[in-house]
């Protein structure tokens, strides 16, 4: 039986590893040929490791196996001269665009607002809002040329529509994303093309586990493990989970992007075990 997205092209950032991995790999099972991007390289400013190229290429290798096709390119989101050679040149090998997955992001770490590295604001700004709209402005063309529509997906966070405290840099760039989804939305529907967002609570993917995070989440302790964090984090979210799955939010990225999902947008959608009941 034909996948939901038999015959489609996905242009995905982020895609050496975690959620970027997971929505490649799903929606290659769903039919998709893929074009993949990833930085693949250490941004100064973070402070956990970075996706690698070797990253990548175990991306590429599970979209192969799956019989799906699959161009990957190690750009920076910040670049845009970078995104817009990536996606001219996927659309050249196979012929169209349908489905925009701009998930490329740094993760939720800074300090109070007064004492805040100038730095890591600007690289979270760089990144996680700036090469959003890098993302969509190497893209959106080719889905509108297409004249078949299509859908943007652009992933923020639960710290796109509340507050924490000691990651403005963060909680700041992920509200910026819903206000160009919704502009994105009102702009692109005469072309049938749909934009929502998606906006995961803790998610299980390097980003989350890692030392970094388990010291934000548990100070009291020298060496703190994603067990002894997952209490914690638990507290956070409604539902008795400490994280959810990269899957579960490419689950939502599949149902958005399909023909299930085609009078959707302009929708802000919490994959958040209900995170934002609190």
């Amino acid at each position: 039986m034909p996948g939901r997205h038999e015959g489609k092209v996905a242009f995905i950032t982020g895609a050496a590893r975690g959620q970027g991995r997971s929505h490649a790999v799903r929606l290659a099972e769903e039919g998709a040929d893929i074009i993949a991007v990833d930085i693949c390289k250490q941004i100064d400013s973070v402070p956990i490791p970075m996706s690698t190229p070797e990253d990548l290429q175990e991306t590429v290798e599970q979209v192969e196996r799956l019989g799906r096709r699959i161009y990957a390119v190690e750009a920076d989101v910040r670049d845009l001269d970078a995104l817009t050679a990536a996606a001219d040149e996927g659309v050249s090998r196979f012929g169209r665009l349908d489905i925009v997955i701009a998930n490329a992001g740094l993760a939720a770490s800074g300090d109070a607002v007064e004492k805040m590295d100038p730095n890591h604001w600007k690289d979270s700004v760089d990144v996680n809002l700036t090469g959003v709209w890098h993302t969509a402005r190497a893209t959106v063309q080719h889905v509108i040329d297409g004249g078949r529509g299509g859908s943007v997906v652009l992933t923020s966070s639960v710290g796109g529509l509340k507050a924490h405290p000691f990651i403005a840099n963060y909680v700041s760039t992920k509200h910026g994303i819903v206000g160009l989804m919704r502009t994105m939305a009102v702009e692109l529907a005469p072309h049938s093309i749909r934009v929502n967002s998606v906006h995961p609570t803790q998610v299980n993917t390097p980003m989350l586990i890692n030392d970094m995070t388990f010291r934000m989440f548990r100070p009291d302790l020298e060496n703190p493990t994603a067990e002894d964090m997952a209490p914690i984090s638990q507290m956070m979210n409604s539902l008795p989970v400490p994280w959810v799955e990269a899957v579960d939010i490419s689950n939502a990225i599949v149902f958005l992007t399909s023909e299930e999902g085609r009078y959707i947008t302009g929708v802000t959608l919490p994959i958040d075990a209900g995170a934002l009941l609190k």
